[in-house]
C-alpha cells in the first residue's frame, strides 16, 4: 500500500492472509532437493528485507537485488519503499559475487552473462542514486518536487549509456522514478532518525 496507495486493490485485488500452517520460513543457504534439481536460498536484503535469491547450479534467479536491465541497456536499482537499505544491498551483492555464478536471471527482464561486470555497474549506480537523492532531499524539496528532476537525471544516464530515447518509457515502466524517489527518501530519513 505504501507503493500503490489507492490503486492497490484495483491492481492486485483483495489480499487475504495465508494460514500459518501453510507457510515455511526459508533459511539462508538452505538447499531444497526437488528430485534431480537442487535450489539454494540466499537471503539478499537491501531492495527488500524479505528478499531471497535462488541458486540453481551456476546460475541465480536474483529477483530485484540484481537490478533492472532491459536488452542492452544499463542496469538500474529498483528502490521502492519501504525497505531500501543501501548497506544491506551492498552486502547482498557481495554474497552473490562470491558464488562465482556464470549467469543471472533478473526478474526485470534480462539474462546476464557477465555477473561481475553487472554487479560492478549496479553498485556504482546504486550509490550514485542514493547520494544524488540525499543531496536533493537535504535541500528540503518534497518527493513530488524531486521526482521530475530525478526522471530527467536518470534519462540522461540512460541516454549517455546508449539507450535510444524512444526506449526511455520502457525503463520508466519497469522501474518508476517516483518509487525510487520515495524509497530513497525513506532510506535517508530512517538513517537520519537513527543517528
Amino acid at each position: 500500500r505504501r507503493i500503490y496507495q489507492e490503486k492497490m486493490d484495483m491492481l492486485w485485488g483483495q489480499m487475504n492472509p495465508i494460514n500459518e500452517k501453510q507457510l515455511y520460513e526459508v533459511q539462508h543457504e538452505e538447499i531444497f532437493d526437488l528430485g534431480n534439481v537442487k535450489l539454494q536460498a540466499w537471503h539478499t536484503p537491501g531492495h527488500a528485507k524479505h528478499h531471497i535469491a535462488w541458486q540453481l547450479g551456476n546460475v541465480a534467479f536474483t529477483g530485484d537485488v540484481a537490478g533492472v536491465k532491459i536488452d542492452q541497456g544499463m542496469v538500474v536499482p529498483p528502490c521502492p519503499p519501504p525497505d531500501i537499505n543501501v548497506e544491506d544491498w551492498m552486502a547482498s551483492i557481495k554474497i552473490l559475487r562470491n558464488l562465482n555464478l556464470e549467469k543471472l536471471y533478473l526478474t526485470h527482464f534480462e539474462a546476464v552473462e557477465n555477473p561481475i561486470e553487472h554487479f560492478d555497474a549496479l553498485e556504482t549506480i546504486l550509490w550514485d542514486w542514493a547520494n544524488w537523492m540525499k543531496k536533493e532531499w537535504l535541500t528540503g524539496k518534497s518527493a513530488e518536487e524531486i521526482t521530475p528532476i530525478f526522471m530527467k537525471y536518470v534519462a540522461g544516464q540512460l541516454i549517455n549509456a546508449g539507450l535510444p530515447e524512444k526506449d526511455l518509457p520502457l525503463y520508466e515502466a519497469a522501474n518508476p522514478s517516483w518509487m525510487s524517489v520515495a524509497g530513497l527518501i525513506r532510506y535517508w530519513t530512517k538513517k537520519e532518525n537513527a543517528s
